[in-house]
């Protein structure tokens, strides 16, 4: 099923249809996959930035006829606060425009008519008066009432196209044939039965700002009041036993501009002096142009964090709390705002005895507890171990004996040692897997490889040869 544009919807496709039938039409339509998980991260996003037209916003879920995809805002209350209700969906509109959307809006006075009306009303008149005519919204077509595609397509075969039609029939007779959907789609645009809408949470907010009698510019200034906001920002996350894993400032210019800067921790955090040595780097890159009149230092990303004796853990450890049990943290923080958290990991056991699947990557500080259970294998396994063992050409004798050379990338090395074999059976739950011999052999040039024959001889399959690692 398709949804399109308005550049497609000018072309002549429609909702709903084939792509086969959508390429015969346009032969260089360019496809993109759906990701509703997405776009409803993006619905959730600007609902919270229409935080600043009225605390009660929510994303439209309805999604039974698959046209859901916009935003419910009750502005009772706070229209005149953007100058009336036309002046406050010229901001709406023209903000999601910023973003990129482009989107439509309208006001009425239930939620099923402003839903209606935004849809398939006049774009160019896009708040009803209250109480508007009932012939307004009469003239719109049964789709408008957030009706099953399967119903609407009923009701027309019926000969009922818009809603004044539907409207001039008994209830009774539509609920026997149809359900008392369309009954009650018809009372909530009118009123006649409430309609509740659970608002959009808004994000706690964990922030503190600052402002100045005078605009400061200097780096030493900045810095002295970064690292007053960050104390009582560690302060409150405190209260609420939470550690920062992502932090933000925002510095607000003069020339009403405003400059963001970031930083991450690879575990939560509520040090003030080691959040300040981390934003210290990031504070070079501040320009404050004219001057900086005000600060903000939010913490966008907190977990849960247990509160603790900082003071008896120091003496504890002799004095050295910080170096003995922070210090491998303050380095992978360091290291992930440098060269990214992404490639900062450890390596986990996991239940596999083959050695390209014996581990895994793991962040340096996850949320839960290490695995267990895992044990790492007995036998010698070399420093240097490829991803994928590579094919090499060997001669051995049968049936089981090392090699007694063997070609690698063009090379030939002769065996003068060797170690084996050690046996790793193929697991039972993967197909096609088949039984290991691994040697350890060294070459007459000293040179230490990990090679292994896949198969045995007799079998269904000719034995392979490969190289796995190599030693030091």
């Amino acid at each position: 099923m398709l949804t399109v544009n308005r550049a497609a919807y000018l072309g002549g496709l429609r909702p709903g249809g084939t792509v086969a039938d959508a390429q015969a039409l346009i032969p260089d339509l360019q496809l993109a996959r759906a990701d509703p998980e997405a776009d409803l991260a993006l619905l959730e996003y600007l609902a919270d930035s229409c935080l600043c037209y009225t605390p009660w916003s929510a994303v439209d879920d309805w999604t039974e006829g698959k046209q859901g995809g916009g935003l419910w805002l009750d502005i009772t209350g706070c229209a005149h606060l953007q100058d009336g209700e036309d002046s406050l969906l010229r901001d709406l509109v023209s903000r999601c425009g910023r973003h990129g959307l482009v989107a439509r809006a309208a006001v009425a006075d239930t939620p099923g008519a402003a839903w209606a009306w935004t849809r398939f009303g006049d774009s160019g008149s896009p708040c009803l008066p209250v109480g508007a005519d009932r012939r307004i919204l009469a003239a719109l077509p049964l789709a408008a009432l957030r009706l099953l595609p399967s119903t609407v397509e009923g009701l027309n075969r019926l000969g009922l196209k818009s809603i004044g039609d539907l409207e001039a029939l008994p209830r009774a007779g539509l609920a026997a044939r149809f359900g008392p959907a369309v009954a009650v789609r018809l009372d909530q645009m009118r009123g006649r039965q409430d309609e509740p809408i659970s608002p959009q949470r808004p994000p706690e907010r964990h922030q503190t700002h600052l402002r100045f009698a005078e605009p400061i510019a200097r780096s030493e200034d900045i810095a002295a009041a970064v690292h007053q906001m960050l104390a009582s920002l560690c302060q409150e996350l405190g209260r609420q036993r939470l550690g920062v894993r992502r932090l933000q400032l925002v510095a607000f210019r003069l020339d009403a501009t405003r400059q963001r800067l970031g930083i991450g921790t690879s575990q939560p955090n509520r040090d003030p002096r080691h959040l300040f040595r981390l934003l210290v780097e990031s504070l070079a890159a501040l320009d404050a142009g004219f001057g900086i009149d005000m600060l903000r230092l939010s913490a966008t990303n907190v977990a849960p964090l247990q509160t603790e004796q900082a003071a008896f853990a120091a003496v504890s450890q002799g004095g050295e709390g910080e170096q003995n049990g922070q210090s491998l943290g303050h380095l992978c923080d360091s290291l992930g705002n440098r060269l990214g958290f992404d490639r900062i990991y450890r390596f986990a056991l996991r239940q596999s005895h083959l050695p390209e699947r014996l581990v895994r990557r793991l962040p340096p500080f996850p949320a839960s507890s290490a695995p267990g259970g895992e044990s790492a294998p007995e036998g010698r396994r070399p420093l240097r171990l490829f991803i994928r063992p590579e094919a090499v050409e060997a001669v051995a004798p049968l049936p089981d004996a090392p090699p007694l050379l063997f070609r690698w990338r063009r090379r030939i090395h002769r065996v003068a040692h060797a170690e084996g074999p050690e046996r790793l059976s193929a697991e039972w739950w993967r197909e096609g897997g088949l039984d290991r011999d691994y040697y350890c052999v060294e070459d007459v040039a000293g040179c230490r490889f990990w090679l292994y024959r896949e198969g045995a001889y007799g079998g269904e399959t000719i034995p392979r040869w490969f190289l796995h690692g190599i030693f030091p």
